[in-house]
């Protein structure tokens, strides 16, 4: 048996060593971006007093579902600054929201190439399967070896761990779309790009919608398990919990963890529906107003 995992180990390695030699330049370059970036954002959301940055989610909340998810979000929020871990609460949410979008940046344009060519479909699925099926911990064994300790490793990690439902849920919604109302638009003479534009993605925007919550809750998942690369945050707390055995610890950090993924939940799941509503009253007015126009 260790005939058999000996080369395969040293092969492995030899390529990690390959990679780092050869791309080691862009590896500092990446890393440089993420910091820089991580600074920004973690800034932005832990330098002001907490009670501003309750208020702004708390009417983001608002304006997304009403007053109950509003009220839910402030008592959440409250709890956590009750319990010590806001500091710690801003930085895992910087992290997860700069994972998040730099994985939609990724995810949204692959979707959209899989979607309209099918070769590039049959070559991404199978991509996407593995990366769903590989135990979350092994994505930062390659994260360790390429960026080193920090919170880098765990923003690179945490963005290939949540990349898939975001590919597969932008493909399955321009998939979804009628195909005579694609039709339609090519017989009135539009290009391709302007029937993605305003055909595809406009009816598809539900699904879109769905795999963006679906990419933070991963994200957010993810959290814990990078704490244990040295990302800080709520993951840091829970690993400094499990290693001293402090209960207390762990359970406020867990807590806010949860209260985070609920108000993420519910905020992003509210503002696809909200979408929705008003792609329904566009498409509900739209008759009436062209009857109108006619008489």
């Amino acid at each position: 048996m260790n005939d058999v995992t000996l080369p395969l180990g040293r092969g492995a390695e030899a390529v990690v060593n390959w990679l780092t030699d050869a791309a080691g330049g862009l590896f500092d370059v990446l890393s440089t971006l993420f910091k820089g970036a991580y600074a920004g954002l973690d800034w932005l959301l832990a330098t002001p007093p907490f009670w501003l940055v309750i208020v702004v989610l708390v009417a983001l909340a608002w304006l997304a579902k009403g007053w109950k998810l509003a009220l839910g979000t402030a008592i959440g929020l409250g709890v956590i600054v009750s319990v010590g871990q806001w500091g710690n609460a801003m930085d895992t949410l910087a992290l997860v929201l700069l994972a998040s979008i730099i994985a939609l940046l990724i995810a949204i344009p692959l979707g959209i190439l899989a979607a309209r060519n099918d070769t590039a479909s049959k070559i991404i699925r199978p991509l996407l399967d593995f990366l769903q099926t590989m135990p979350a911990f092994v994505y930062l064994i390659p994260a360790l070896m390429f960026f080193g300790v920090g919170v880098v490793p765990g923003i690179v990690a945490t963005i290939v761990f949540a990349l898939a439902p975001g590919v597969r849920l932008t493909e399955l919604g321009i998939r979804g779309v009628d195909p005579e109302v694609v039709e339609a638009g090519y017989a009135f003479g539009s290009k391709p790009g302007r029937i993605l534009r305003q055909i595809q993605l406009p009816l598809a925007l539900p699904s879109i919608m769905a795999g963006v919550n679906q990419v933070i809750m991963l994200s957010l998942s993810m959290v814990v398990i990078a704490g244990m690369v040295g990302a800080g945050g709520l993951g840091g707390e829970v690993v400094k919990a499990l290693n001293r055995i402090d209960i207390g610890l762990g359970f406020e950090a867990g807590v806010s963890v949860v209260i985070l993924a609920m108000i993420l939940d519910r905020t992003t799941g509210a503002l696809g529906s909200l979408s929705t509503r008003k792609r329904k009253r566009s498409a509900e007015a739209a008759p009436a107003a062209t009857a109108s126009a006619a008489a």
